[in-house]
């Protein structure tokens, strides 16, 4: 199995953060190698359940190796510490996928449902449900969190190639306006 076709999706949350590793094949077909839930206990204090949700992805980083993440991107909630709680837990995510050397890619969740469901506004059932026929499994993954973990690895691996070679292209263009500007500097123009 070739490493680079791994991806780690991720659903941030302080009570339950939803991971899972896609793999892509030889023949460009989903896999899914494994995936779970990162469960916190509400009566635990802020620090220990952030620590433990720290422990527990830089664990899965470490089994797994994937080498690349993608994690649901932030979207203004209606309640502030909800929000707040969701950016500390995005926070020590982060932290372990930078100790671990793991870049991250951001996906809004109605990116997401486009990508998989082909509307912004699938529901978490028909998230599921597509998860479930992509990647050819006997049952719908839950909970939900789990879901949309999956559903975010699979955005990535059918994004992140177009996005790749569009960053290739800048990059290229880039190059070759510096090539230009040079040639006009040293014709004095």
């Amino acid at each position: 199995m070739a490493k680079d076709l791994v991806v780690l999706g991720i659903d941030p949350g302080l009570d339950r953060t939803g991971w899972a590793l896609v793999h892509k094949d030889e023949r460009a077909a989903l896999h899914l190698l494994a995936c779970g839930l990162i469960h916190t206990d509400a009566a635990q204090p802020l620090p220990k359940r952030l620590h433990y949700i720290h422990q527990q992805l830089q664990q899965i980083l470490s089994d797994y190796n994937p080498a690349q993440v993608a994690m649901e991107q932030n979207f203004f909630l209606k309640r502030a510490v909800t929000m707040a709680n969701t950016v500390m837990t995005r926070g020590v995510i982060l932290l372990a996928c930078e100790q671990a050397g793991k870049t991250v890619s951001f996906y809004p969740p109605k990116r997401v449902k486009m990508i998989l469901c082909g509307t912004g506004t699938a529901d978490k059932k028909q998230v599921q449900r597509m998860v479930q026929l992509t990647l050819n499994l006997d049952k719908k993954p839950e909970p939900d969190d789990v879901a949309d973990a999956v559903a975010i690895a699979i955005c990535h691996h059918k994004t992140a190639p177009l996005h790749q070679k569009i960053n290739l292209q800048a990059a290229f263009l880039e190059k070759i306006k510096a090539a230009k500007a040079a040639q006009l500097k040293k014709f004095g123009k």
